[in-house]
């Protein structure tokens, strides 16, 4: 009892501390992560070992292969010059440039990170519609919303997504073939939603067209040498993402290949490229494993799965649909990341109490990922736009 209680209690003051938002989040992770496994040895529910094997390097290595390239795709000024170009076949349309900026960006964050596309994208978007002088905000809001969703349909489209492939043992292609036409479906209902919504913005004529059509996409090429070699290795490591249960691979290890042979093949400033990985989201994720790995060794997860196990088994359609919409309405205001790290012990559980937990995995997935469109604060790309 004492460790159902204790581990808990650290739980919870973590989880809580990382909402509040008062002190960055990988600080309070590695703290509760380390006074967790410091309760474990105590009480003996949690040791150093269990510890370190309830962090998942596949979902690190998965996300550290993919960020080396995105930095590097990014350093040759390669989205700004797709945004460019896109804006130009436009012609100075607002709804065209609505239907390509956000497919651009839909398309992108299916294989790259969506934070970093908006990034990157965004800042062009405002140069251009101040350019033609029409507004800037259907625009920002079509990058926003269809980053979270385009990214919904991968395993490597979404941080959740990347988490619930590597606990279930899920593929690029199971991903593909079950959220991919989901993912259609709902971006068809984003661009008929944003029509309506804007159907003021949208119509407005634009100026200095000719001023758009004169800007010079090339011009935001920084390497000429780099870019093509990137974005051969990078497609080669989308061609064995879905080729990965055929010959055997995991994700982790084809983006940390793809990751090696671009740094091989370019050979760019090491220190430069990796000051620019996300370190701390890293950190954040491996310390996070650590905390909630305490909470499983203290059997409270087992504890908790127990009643709703006897729910899934008796109607299991209506725990899924339960699911996703808990899932889109707590990711609609906190991060998504914690939330499904903390859901994937408890679906593990409902699977050892023998309940079919598969169409839970993709309510989760679904949930985590369409919920961040909810809010301003839902998602990292909605707080940058």
């Amino acid at each position: 009892m004492a460790a159902y209680i204790v581990s808990a209690f650290i739980f919870t003051a973590t989880f809580a501390v990382i909402l509040s938002d008062k002190i960055h989040r990988t600080i309070v992770a590695f703290a509760g992560a380390a006074v967790m496994v410091l309760a474990g040895m105590a009480l003996g529910f949690y040791s150093q070992e269990q510890a370190f094997h309830a962090i998942d390097f596949n979902t690190l290595g998965l996300l550290l292969g993919m960020m080396v390239l995105v930095v590097m795709l990014s350093q040759t000024g390669f989205f700004e010059y797709l945004a460019t170009l896109t804006a130009k076949k436009s012609g100075g349309n607002p709804w065209y440039l609505l239907l390509l900026l956000g497919g651009t960006t839909a398309f992108l964050s299916l294989f790259l990170d969506n934070v970093t596309t908006v990034v990157l994208i965004g800042p062009v978007t405002v140069l251009i519609a101040e350019i033609l002088g029409i507004s800037p905000i259907p625009l920002l809001m079509a990058e926003a919303l269809l980053s979270d969703t385009g990214g919904v349909a991968t395993l490597v489209g979404d941080p959740p997504n990347v988490l619930i492939g590597s606990a279930a043992g899920f593929e690029f292609n199971d991903f593909v073939v079950r959220l991919g036409p989901i993912v259609l479906i709902t971006t068809l209902a984003v661009l008929f939603l944003l029509r309506v919504l804007f159907r003021r913005e949208l119509s407005e004529q634009s100026h200095n067209v000719n001023a758009l059509m004169s800007l010079d996409e090339t011009a935001a090429i920084k390497d000429r040498a780099a870019l093509p070699r990137i974005l051969i290795v990078l497609a080669g490591v989308i061609a064995l993402f879905f080729l990965e249960g055929l010959l055997n691979l995991k994700p982790a290890f084809v983006a940390l290949l793809g990751a090696a042979a671009a740094l091989l093949w370019v050979r760019p400033n090491v220190e430069e490229v990796f000051k620019h990985i996300e370190w701390s989201v890293l950190l954040f994720f491996a310390a996070l494993f650590v905390t909630v790995g305490g909470i499983e060794a203290s059997g409270l997860l087992r504890l908790l799965a127990g009643p709703v196990a006897q729910i899934a088994g008796h109607d299991l359609l209506l725990t899924g649909v339960a699911m996703l919409w808990f899932s889109a309405l707590v990711s609609a205001v906190v991060d998504n990341i914690p939330f499904t790290i903390i859901m994937i012990p408890v679906i593990q559980q409902l699977a050892v109490g023998g309940v079919h937990v598969t169409p839970l995995w993709w309510a989760l997935a679904l949930g985590a990922g369409f919920g961040g469109n909810g809010t301003p604060i839902g998602s990292t790309a909605n707080v940058l736009i």
